[in-house]
């Protein structure tokens, strides 16, 4: 190991490999080799890395993977010229504000195969980050400072304790990939077709019982999703409740219909109330009729053919969320939609 430092400080070299050495202590003279750009230490026994190694303020690529370190060092969040960090199969629990909000430069984060429980706010620091996989840890949730990075084109959040995903993640509007398998998601946000780049998409060994509102509309290639609860389709009896509408929600109605036209006194003066602006911002429009409404009145589902409606390969049906205004909606004919009923 000492020689290859030596021949790399001799030689001015740009990249030092010392993996898979049953390295324990990386060398202090390291540090000396300010020229680096690429450093791996992968497939060893590091705990800890010396502070001296601020000195490398060119390094690009730091790779940790298959180490034994329970903490990120703090050194690392020094390290500004980072762009991709691996700190996969260590024995990590905590990701500190301190160190990630360091590294804005970084374009991949691999923190896969530890026991990470939350990522903090600061994640947003990482404004040019691509590449976030953080599979097989003991994630509960994800900040909704997520949707910040909107560089992102690939999520890894593979085999966690995920229950639910911040809406804010679809304004992640370069997304390609999203992969959320082997978690406790019971639905995705609505509001997924902004991720008008989505190619292919992973939720197998959830929850879910349908897909959101126009998921049927994204331009993917691949999903995944077996393992799942998904609604069937079996008729059952119904009982048909009597439409009563709240007086808040006759009154939404109408104002987001005014609010269509662009010359009406309710268009003109919405602009100056803003807190009605931000609550009318969660309406829904009849999948039939298009009218806007405010509170979700009727739930129902359809059936996709992947094939034949996606232009996928496969031969899956899935059930996709549809949101109708009113009985009266749903009692016209020549529709698909379907009341979702619980045994």
């Amino acid at each position: 190991m000492a020689e290859s430092v030596v021949r790399a400080l001799y030689g001015k070299a740009t990249s030092l490999n010392l993996s898979s050495r049953k390295i324990r202590d990386v060398p202090k003279c390291v540090s000396r080799l300010t020229n680096l750009s690429v450093l791996l230490l992968n497939n060893n026994s590091i705990s800890a890395l010396p502070a001296e190694l601020i000195s490398l303020q060119h390094l690009a690529e730091l790779n940790l993977g298959n180490n034994a370190l329970k903490e990120i060092p703090a050194v690392v969040g020094h390290l500004e010229s980072l762009k991709k960090l691996y700190l996969f199969g260590n024995q990590i629990t905590v990701v500190p504000p301190e160190v990630i909000g360091g590294l804005q430069h970084l374009v991949v984060l691999n923190l896969n195969h530890n026991q990470i429980q939350r990522l903090p706010p600061e994640i947003k620091s990482l404004s040019k980050l691509q590449h976030l996989s953080v599979m097989d840890n003991e994630l509960e949730e994800v900040p909704a400072e997520l949707g910040h990075l909107t560089k992102l084109s690939e999520i890894n959040l593979t085999s966690n304790k995920l229950s639910w995903l911040p809406q804010q993640l679809y304004q992640c509007k370069d997304l390609t990939k999203l992969h959320v398998a082997k978690n406790k998601l019971t639905s995705l946000p609505e509001g997924i077709r902004a991720l008008a780049k989505l190619q292919v998409v992973d939720v197998a060994g959830n929850k879910l019982s349908m897909f959101p509102v126009e998921f049927h509309l994204l331009p993917l290639k691949e999903l995944y999703c077996e393992g799942n609860r998904f609604a069937r389709c079996e008729p059952m009896p119904s009982v048909q409740d009597a439409e009563v509408l709240t007086l808040k929600e006759l009154a939404a109605r109408f104002v987001l219909w005014e609010n269509r036209n662009r010359s009406s006194l309710v268009h003109r003066m919405l602009p100056h109330y803003p807190s009605l602006t931000a609550l009318l911002a969660n309406s829904s429009c009849c999948v039939l009729c298009m009218g806007p409404f405010l509170t979700t009145w009727l739930e129902c589902v359809h059936f996709i053919s992947l094939r034949k409606d996606m232009k996928m390969k496969s031969s899956l049906t899935i059930p996709v969320r549809a949101l109708l205004c009113s009985y009266k909606c749903f009692n016209t004919d020549g529709h698909f939609y379907y009341g979702v009923g619980t045994r």
